[in-house]
């Protein structure tokens, strides 16, 4: 098995060519999925003798609390929000992820830096100084992006909260009076930053507006040789 390499300068005294468990991440929208196909995945990886642990946004134990009270006022500026979340996954980065992988885990991350950019960039963030931001980012094993519609992710979302968020319509940005125009305008925005980061970041594209199973045996077709299974 191979070690892994960081995205910039990485956290100050890890070696990542040590780092022998494996880093799998799952991206895409609130809707298109991705809880439920992580936890498949953590049963079949299970199955398979893989020790496992999921890491994901706003689990951190130094801020997650504090990102999650702040988020609430709907009030936050840009810079501050955007600063939060790289706090929260640079937490998890140093303490979770990669122990986990020194230790020979499969790391499961419900979303990554991506998104975290994807929101930066569409408020108007520098590329550049966000790509700096999250240098300290393993580069995965492997990263999915479950691609749903705007329209079918309005659904989905409404079927299951009742309600669209506010930071997940993008309402901070002004797009539109509501938040239904709102939410299909930001998701393409977002979904276009996506286009622009999938060929430097390698991203396997994964139609998500099919059934769990079918999307299921999909990422473990993929993931199989990124295992060394055959």
């Amino acid at each position: 098995m191979t070690g892994h390499t960081f995205y910039g300068k990485g956290v100050p005294g890890v070696d990542a060519g040590r780092l022998q468990g494996k880093l799998i991440v799952i991206e895409g929208p609130d809707g298109s999925g991705r809880s439920s196909q992580i936890a498949l995945l953590n049963d079949w990886l299970e199955k398979q003798g893989h020790a496992v642990t999921q890491v994901g946004l706003r689990r951190s134990t130094l801020v997650s609390e504090d990102l999650e009270q702040a988020k609430q006022g709907n009030i936050m500026s840009r810079t501050t929000l955007s600063l939060f979340y790289a706090t929260d996954f640079a937490d998890q980065m140093e303490n979770r992820i990669i122990p986990a992988l020194r230790a020979g885990f499969v790391v499961l991350a419900d979303r990554y830096i991506y998104t975290l950019m994807a929101r930066d960039i569409v408020r108007g963030a520098d590329p550049e100084w966000v790509r700096r931001l999250y240098s300290i980012a393993l580069v995965p094993d492997a990263v999915f992006l479950l691609r749903v519609s705007p329209k079918e992710l309005t659904e989905r979302n409404f079927l299951k909260n009742g309600m669209l968020d506010y930071w997940e319509s993008g309402m901070d940005l002004g797009l539109a009076d509501n938040r239904f125009d709102s939410f299909i305008k930001y998701q393409k925005m977002i979904q276009n930053e996506f286009d622009r980061m999938k060929v430097r970041f390698k991203f396997e594209i994964i139609n998500a507006n099919r059934s769990v199973r079918k999307i299921n045996e999909d990422l473990k077709s993929h993931l199989k040789p990124v295992l060394g299974h055959d």
